[in-house]
């Protein structure tokens, strides 16, 4: 299994507060151009979700954001997806652009993105908080004023040396890991959808908040 953070006692702070407008922003932060590197699973996880709502051909670039949208439903939410199409320590400007053209705040602006503190296969959801040092993360809460979005971590592995970082992370998956990358990816998308329902609907009677995959 994987380990799923929460912050906050009540079970409405661990599932952050019920959409005023039913209408989330879900963007994948990555390079454009690079999509199957370790730096961009957050955009391989974008694409998952989008398979997954039906909307797989429903991408269209919108140059106001630029970045590549979708519109999906999920029950009542209506479900902003985005993939920005600027460089990674820019892409906040994609995703604050978009949050303000559906009036967003920022906890209805989810962000999915690779965590080097976390091995390939472990997956974090985390409501807020800095962006450890993650450049893509700090672009968003720079652009948005705010460090309030609940973030999708992907665990992704840090390289022994520190040196070996940069190649790391703008390196693609080895074929072994991309052999463990689509049950991944369907977990990532599992995880999104879970929280997005919960928090869109409330929690459904006797329902327990864990925060955690069940074993």
């Amino acid at each position: 299994g994987f380990e799923m953070g929460f912050d906050g006692a009540g079970s409405s702070s661990r599932v952050g507060p019920q959409f005023a407008g039913c209408r989330p922003q879900v963007a994948g932060l990555g390079n454009p151009g690079l999509p199957r590197t370790r730096h961009s699973v957050g955009l391989a996880v974008l694409g998952q979700l989008a398979q997954r709502l039906g909307v797989a051909d429903g991408w269209a670039r919108d140059r106001h954001c630029a970045a590549d949208l979708a519109l999906a439903s999920l029950g009542d939410a209506q479900l902003v997806l985005l993939r920005p199409r600027r460089l990674m320590n820019v892409n906040g400007r994609s995703v604050a652009r978009a949050a303000e053209l559906f009036g967003l705040t920022a906890e209805e602006v989810y962000l999915v993105h690779d965590e080097l503190d976390k091995p390939l296969g472990k997956l974090a959801l985390k409501l807020g908080g800095s962006s450890r040092g993650h450049n893509g993360v700090r672009s968003c809460i720079a652009c948005l004023n705010s460090s309030a979005m609940p973030r999708l971590r992907v665990g992704i592995g840090r390289p022994s040396h520190p040196d070996m970082v940069q190649a790391h992370v703008l390196g693609c998956f080895s074929a072994a890991e991309q052999e463990l990358l689509p049950p991944l990816l369907e977990r990532a998308a599992d995880l999104l959808l879970d929280h997005i329902r919960e928090r869109s609907q409330g929690p459904p009677p006797g329902f327990a908040i864990t925060g955690h995959e069940p074993a």
